[in-house]
């Protein structure tokens, strides 16, 4: 992390020049394929282009786009919209490539869902300000590491250290480590809204964890509820105004904030309709329940934003915490921000405030570093070092009920749309094999054999492979063409599985593996070889690509596929210079 770097990495760097990212030599835009691992220049500042300057492909971006913006109407599978509208912006090297809005701010007149009249409906905008609930654990997770930086607060001291009122019940020993990462123990949810307002904090000091620190990860409002009055503890000021002063305004995020004032309500998406407690329709007051009870201010939400300032705090983070000159963090808590505390919790990494590797909305994007934070409300925001690329989706998905179900599925096509845009450079040659969705590459009848046959080529392999499922690339050989049997692959570079392999998947070292199998065979047998990638229907990857198939038995070459492409024939795989 930091300003280190692999030694096969040196060269690769962009340079800012006139607010805009530079190609230095060695470095190339667009890539998936050569990750990077350092910070991109302190100097690079936002602007906008297109995806054709930057390397990238501009059709799965529009095909994401044409998705999300079917997804404001009723679809076959979906009893409501999915949203009634959307802004997605799309930030490579610096560049935004994409700003769009679709569907309306405001949109209906009840809980029930009847559409205003068409002349009282506000369409979204660019420039549209929404509540993007529980991003706001952004913002006071990166209030606290700036209280780190500034030697106020440690990160593994006791919570207690800085709110004695806190250290009760058994929650003596937590530390601020332990609620920035959500291994507290605290639970999910308490209901302050409930209560008289004089309760609602001491309740929160008051809790008792429902398990031992560090030996549970739970998703927890409480903890950052609690590290917002850590923040104003050891600040001496309210966590709006620390927000405001050191990091929306140094950052020139001007829309940013808790409690938009009435003169922005015009351009404020609307969200829910709520009867409990009895609010009506919410609109440019918080629509989370405790942050309201709170006045509005708290640790877990309440911030207000837009898609540009998002993706500028996006590009503070991949620039090692600055923007303009201006530096609001750390190049060393940034990296705590993108690296993983809970390795003892898999499938629920997170850095100090970040979720990391979450496939669910980062889809291809996904990787140990990849940072990202949903909120409840619609809203999402993607990080991606590697690619030095940023994601942000907001979507008014509560207006009018929360009962009209979640927004995963568009989340996750925007990251994907911009994934596959990126370039996979062919191992040899000027194309590879690809394949996003599945199918097979199955070669000609090789042979007759002599014997046992060797298969050897390249394989860049992005898929699935965790607990929610997998979704495997096989090699596998047939002498008959109906009965197929699994060939042993054993794989070789970064990333690669040890041992021998009766598939291959995973994802987030971005590189090219080396693969080999050996196949049984009978003097004088007719063999075909095909390569099958089986999706699981849950979560994806950028997916396959295969390149350099070599095929021989002990006296010949049987298959080379640089010089006998034809010999091989696609179904659901594709023949791409990227």
């Amino acid at each position: 992390m930091g300003r280190t770097i692999l030694a096969a990495m040196a060269l690769l760097s962009v340079t800012a020049l006139a607010g805009a990212a530079t190609a230095a030599p060695g470095y190339v835009h667009g890539h998936f394929d050569l990750p990077q691992e350092e910070f991109a220049p302190a100097g690079t500042q936002l602007h906008d282009g297109t995806p054709e300057e930057v390397g990238l492909d501009p059709a799965p971006i529009d095909a994401a786009l044409r998705q999300i913006a079917t997804w404001t109407n009723k679809t076959p599978d979906l009893e409501h919209p999915m949203y009634a509208g959307a802004v997605s912006l799309l930030v490579h090297d610096g560049v935004v490539v994409r700003r769009d809005a679709v569907g309306h701010e405001l949109r209906y007149s009840d809980a029930q869902g009847t559409e205003l009249p068409p002349d009282q409906q506000e369409p979204m905008r660019p420039d549209t300000i929404f509540d993007v609930a529980s991003l706001s654990k952004l913002f006071t997770s990166i209030a606290v590491l700036q209280a780190v930086d500034a030697g106020q607060v440690r990160l593994d001291a006791p919570v207690a250290d800085y709110l004695p009122e806190f250290g009760v019940n058994g929650k003596q020993s937590i530390t601020v480590q332990q609620l920035l990462t959500h291994t507290s123990g605290l639970q999910p949810e308490v209901k302050l809204w409930k209560l008289p307002p004089e309760q609602r904090i001491p309740t929160i000091m008051q809790l008792t964890p429902e398990f031992p620190p560090g030996s549970h990860y739970a998703y927890s409002d409480p903890n950052m509820i609690t590290l917002g009055l850590l923040v104003e503890r050891v600040s001496g000021a309210p966590l709006d105004q620390v927000v405001q002063q050191r990091i929306t305004g140094p950052l020139g995020m001007v829309d940013t904030g808790y409690n938009p004032p009435p003169s922005v309500l015009h351009r404020t998406a609307a969200t829910e309709y709520q009867a409990d407690p009895p609010r009506g329709l919410v609109r440019g007051q918080v629509h989370d329940e405790n942050a309201w009870s709170l006045g509005g201010v708290a640790g877990e939400a309440g911030v207000f934003s837009t898609a540009d300032d998002l993706a500028r705090l996006g590009q503070t983070l991949l620039n090692g915490g600055t923007y303009g000159g201006n530096r609001i963090l750390s190049e060393d808590s940034v990296a705590k921000m993108l690296t993983n505390y809970n390795g003892a919790f898999p499938g629920n990494a997170h850095g100090l405030g970040f979720e990391l590797d979450q496939r669910w909305y980062m889809a291809g994007l996904s990787s140990p570093r990849t940072a990202g934070h949903t909120g409840f409300t619609g809203t999402s925001l993607v990080i991606d070092p590697g690619s030095r690329s940023v994601v942000v989706l907001l979507t008014n998905r509560v207006h009018p009920s929360r009962e009209w179900g979640s927004n995963n599925p568009a989340r996750e096509a925007l990251a994907q749309g911009l994934a596959q845009s990126l370039a996979v450079d062919p191992a040899h040659g000027s194309e590879s094999w690809h394949s996003d969705r599945g199918g097979t590459l199955t070669t000609d009848a090789l042979g007759p054999v002599s014997g046992p046959m060797q298969v050897s080529f390249k394989a860049f392999v992005d898929t699935e492979r965790d607990s929610d499922g997998v979704d495997p690339l096989f090699v596998e050989s047939s002498a008959d063409g109906a009965e197929w049997r699994p060939v042993t692959l054993q794989a070789s570079g970064p990333g690669a599985p040890d041992g021998p392999q009766e598939f291959l998947a995973g994802a987030g070292h971005r590189n090219w593996w080396k693969v080999r199998g050996t196949i049984d065979a009978n003097a004088g047998q007719h063999v075909r070889l095909r390569w099958r990638y089986a999706l699981d229907n849950l979560y994806a990857g950028r997916g396959v690509n295969v390149d350099g198939i070599l095929v021989a038995d002990r006296d010949a070459t049987l298959l080379d596929g640089e010089l006998e492409a034809g010999r091989l024939h696609p179904d659901g795989w594709i023949s791409t210079n990227r």
